[in-house]
């Protein structure tokens, strides 16, 4: 009898295990896998989702026909490594600490990778991270040293040391991400996996299969090309940004140093011939031939034209430049995209995987007469943001809510049904995914950029967004402050703020802005904070940007030292 008893209990412990672990398998499939894709510099300009004026990014195109476009999607700092640390964190940078590319990561702070980790998903980046830290909570990675190199680049790798591959940095980066998910990828785990390109960034270097195609195209023109600025006050007229004087001739149109001696150009700083040299330098000698077919001809030409052009015809010339091979780059981004979008779909991995096409901030495309980002303008305060989880987001939607890139860290931890830590500052996107919008209920966002007095020399400002406005406040060596109507003024040309006509709108966007840096713990003390620990960081270092910015930062000092 004791035998038949002992035999019963084991057999219901037995059957009771079974359904624990058939319950915890049940859970652990049901947890969707995430596919998170960003490029570096990505304008939505050139996305053809959001216009296809530029050029066709068809694979892109596929995430929105899948799902979700956001039109109104944003960042909270619109310069690469806060982004970054925003994405991860879930926390504006001035509690995450990374408010600009200068400082490293503090890697006290805790990401959601890390939480998504704990909680049994399988994690895995390839890419570019750009901060000095290798990241925390993953299985495997493979990322790029800074901002890495488009031809032949150098990898930090978990498992490998430092390696260089040969051939071109998209291509590689997707390479090694379908080898993750072919032969590494566990398939009794839920993933999370970062694809993260380097380009479009800065200086723009297309695969050897683009350079004959692109460098041949000719580009429309956008209609602010030529904005005198007078509409708005210093920090648009004082940023150096501009296509003609402040883009560099041989690193990023790719005159090449020769030419510019020969046509008597003048290097608009130190960091020009040697960018030039030390990305073309790294093709081997194969990749460097296919180069200079292409590049050589686009010298040739230019050498005949400019002792003619006017600066008119210059600043047309090098924003054609700037187009082919900045949109050379997205070309092969677009391929590559769609190199992971066919492998998911071959091995049945779409239809409980989240997937995310966004970028760490937009970009200007000539806008302004400016490249770069880091202003609360459009062109780079919004960034692209392309949604899809086939079965859960109805395909081909689109919302036009106040979303930013502080929000990513709570959509994954509430899709992988995880409880955020408290501390988290954004809102989870899936009711908006999900068509339940009534759970929707933020209106407005807050920005915030840090990095002044340096490179691109835009101004520190703070900013209130919502739908209609923008109200901006520009400090540290100015005061002044902007408003913007985004409705009627979509081109962002003209300040309001004085205009007697906005005097009831303006003061109630002070109140919502006053609240929201209450909300989300910013004030001026800890600005002042940033600006002290900011300016001892160049000064020690004697990091000045040079050039233009040399006579302005030791008269910051000077005054610094009356005071």
């Amino acid at each position: 009898m004791k035998h038949i008893l002992k035999s019963i209990l084991l057999g219901s412990l037995a059957v009771l295990a079974f359904s624990c672990k058939t319950e915890e398998a049940a859970k652990t499939a049901e947890r969707p896998n995430i596919v998170f894709i960003m490029s570096d510099d990505h304008a939505y300009q050139a996305i053809s989702a959001y216009d296809n004026t530029l050029i066709e990014t068809p694979n892109i195109d596929r995430i929105a026909k899948m799902g979700m476009l956001f039109t109104n999607a944003s960042v909270t700092n619109s310069i690469c490594a806060p982004s970054r640390a925003t994405i991860l964190t879930g926390k504006h940078s001035h509690i995450n600490g990374k408010v600009d590319n200068h400082f490293p990561f503090d890697t006290t702070n805790v990401t959601f990778p890390q939480i998504l980790h704990d909680a049994g998903y399988q994690t895995a980046m390839f890419g570019k991270l750009h901060f000095g830290n290798n990241p925390k909570g993953f299985d495997q990675f493979k990322i790029l040293p800074g901002q890495g190199a488009y031809y032949n680049p150098d990898f930090i790798t978990k498992n490998e040391g430092n390696i260089k591959v040969e051939g071109y940095v998209t291509d590689i980066i997707t390479d090694m991400t379908l080898d993750w998910l072919q032969n590494e990828r566990k398939a009794d785990q839920p993933f999370m996996l970062m694809y993260l390109h380097k380009a479009p960034h800065r200086e723009w270097l297309p695969a050897e299969r683009h350079v004959d195609e692109f460098t041949q195209r000719t580009f429309k023109e956008p209609a602010t090309l030529f904005d005198d600025y007078s509409g708005r006050g210093r920090a648009a007229k004082e940023a150096e940004m501009n296509l003609l004087t402040d883009m560099h001739w041989a690193g990023d149109s790719k005159v090449y140093p020769e030419v510019m001696d020969e046509l008597g150009i003048e290097e608009n700083s130190g960091w020009d011939k040697g960018a030039f040299d030390r990305e073309v330098g790294r093709m081997n000698e194969a990749q460097r031939a296919n180069w200079d077919k292409a590049y050589m001809k686009v010298n040739e030409d230019f050498k005949k034209a400019y002792p003619t052009m006017t600066e008119e015809d210059k600043m047309k010339w090098r924003y054609q430049r700037y187009m082919q091979d900045y949109l050379g780059t997205i070309k092969a981004v677009d391929e590559n995209v769609g190199r992971v979008l066919d492998y998911l779909e071959a091995n049945n991995l779409m239809e409980n995987t989240i997937i995310v096409y966004t970028s760490d901030q937009g970009f200007y495309l000539g806008e302004h007469g400016w490249f770069d980002k880091r202003f609360v303008y459009n062109e780079s305060f919004k960034t692209p943001l392309l949604m899809a989880w086939p079965g859960k987001v109805q395909g081909g939607t689109k919302s036009d809510e106040m979303v930013q890139n502080l929000d990513f860290a709570q959509t994954f931890l509430a899709a992988a049904g995880i409880e955020a830590p408290s501390d988290m500052q954004g809102e989870s996107l899936l009711p908006l995914l999900t068509g339940d919008t009534d759970k929707w209920t933020r209106d407005a966002v807050y920005y915030h950029y840090y990095e002044y007095p340096s490179v691109h020399m835009v101004k520190r400002h703070y900013a209130i967004i919502t739908k209609e406005y923008k109200l901006v406040h520009y400090y540290f060596d100015n005061d002044e402050w902007e408003l913007i109507d985004r409705k009627k003024d979509p081109m962002e040309l003209t300040n309001v703020y004085d205009d007697p006509a906005y005097a009831e709108i303006r003061a109630d966007l002070h109140k919502q802005l006053d609240g929201l840096r209450e909300k989300y713990g910013d004030s001026s003390e800890l600005s002042q904070e940033y600006i002290e620990k900011y300016l001892d960081y160049i000064q020690e270092n004697n990091s000045y940007n040079g050039g233009k910015n040399t006579e302005l930062i030791d008269r910051i000092f000077e005054d610094r030292k009356k005071k």
